[in-house]
């Protein structure tokens, strides 16, 4: 599939590598880490992540792998041993600071936010708010509009089956925040009807738009010097409930201190069947650009630990190419109700859950 074409084609089952691969240290690093947080409190803690990084560089092969291949492209040089170190422990920090976000004690952190005054004005409209974030910085210090505005209610889209460490961390920590999540295990038009739900309430409603699932529709958009594959559900689901998108972007600056940046996408995406795929794939491109822009501004922010690039990279070499779904242009599906949008050679595109 050329970069320029507007059909979307399948994720490949090389870009499916983030969903196979365990979550890192899984429940037992995610419990110790949080009772030794607890108990011995952040300082005590952040020494540990010493060993924990430690033990991504030197053992866990993919992940170093993928850190390599990401830091030389956003650096512009080869990266050294160092760099990758930093990288994971970047991460490391953000898993430890989830424990004191998730509970509440925001005051430990000195959080800078930026276009914060654009999202209240959304927010005052009463119509709802799609909150798009991803795998860059701590998507959990979003919870800072929670203290800002008391009045209303965020609502998280997580995968519970894919993230059980994270799903119990949650319920320990605050089960009042565990109960306003949006399960998207669930099947795709249970996903969107909760969110709509939650749009039509008032709520601001935030999921990651980064990761193509295996299987799910993603246009290519060029990212960091090559192209990489987006999903397009997303942008159906919110041209479909016509509320207005907002980026988010919590990034780590170092200690305690978080630059929190918001940034107002669209008022409400509108578009016409027959230029639909086309109007997604100039959005799939702006988004991407703005991912780059924060990406080569906090570098060792990036907590996608897989080739991010190689779906498309196999579709240029001709190896596992992913098919496109065979149909004129002016033919493209409908957005139905769900969160991720796949099919099949010659099959109608049917929507389905995303992350």
């Amino acid at each position: 599939m050329s970069a320029t074409s507007n059909s979307p084609a399948h994720a490949t089952p090389a870009n499916a590598d983030w969903k196979q691969r365990p979550e890192g240290g899984g429940w037992f690093a995610i419990w110790l880490i949080r009772t030794i947080a607890c108990r011995g409190g952040r300082a005590l803690a952040r020494v540990l992540l010493v060993p924990i990084t430690a033990y991504f560089v030197l053992v866990r092969g993919p992940e170093r792998r993928a850190s390599r291949d990401y830091l030389a492209r956003v650096l512009g040089r080869p990266p050294r041993l160092l760099d990758v170190a930093r990288h994971v422990h970047t991460f490391a920090a953000t898993i430890l600071d989830r424990v004191f976000l998730l509970s509440g004690q925001l005051h430990r952190f000195d959080i800078r936010i930026e276009g914060l005054d654009a999202i209240h004005t959304q927010i005052d409209r009463g119509q709802g708010l799609l909150m798009f974030g991803s795998h860059l910085g701590s998507f959990e210090v979003m919870r800072v509009l929670a203290r800002q505005r008391p009045d209303i209610q965020v609502r998280v889209v997580l995968d519970k089956a894919h993230n059980p460490a994270m799903t119990q961390l949650l319920d320990a920590l605050n089960p009042e925040i565990a109960r306003t999540v949006i399960d998207a295990g669930q099947d795709g038009p249970s996903i969107v009807l909760a969110i709509k739900q939650a749009t039509d309430a008032g709520a601001l409603v935030a999921l990651l738009v980064d990761r193509a699932r295996p299987g799910e529709a993603w246009l290519p958009a060029p990212f960091l010097g090559r192209t990489a594959p987006f999903p397009i559900a997303p942008w159906l689901i919110a041209a479909t409930l016509k509320v207005p998108v907002a980026l988010a972007f919590g990034l780590y600056r170092g200690g305690n201190r978080y630059q929190l940046a918001f940034e107002v996408f669209s008022e409400g995406l509108s578009m016409e069947r027959h230029n639909r795929m086309q109007v997604i794939a100039a959005l799939v491109q702006r988004y991407a650009a703005r991912l780059q822009h924060h990406a080569r501004s906090a570098p060792y922010n990036w907590f996608n630990f897989y080739d991010f690039w190689h779906a498309d990279d196999a579709a240029q070499h001709g190896t596992d190419r992913p098919r496109a779904m065979d149909r004129p242009r002016d033919q493209e599906p409908a957005p139905e109700a769900g969160v991720a949008v796949r099919a099949g050679p010659g099959q109608r595109a049917a929507v389905r859950r995303s992350h």
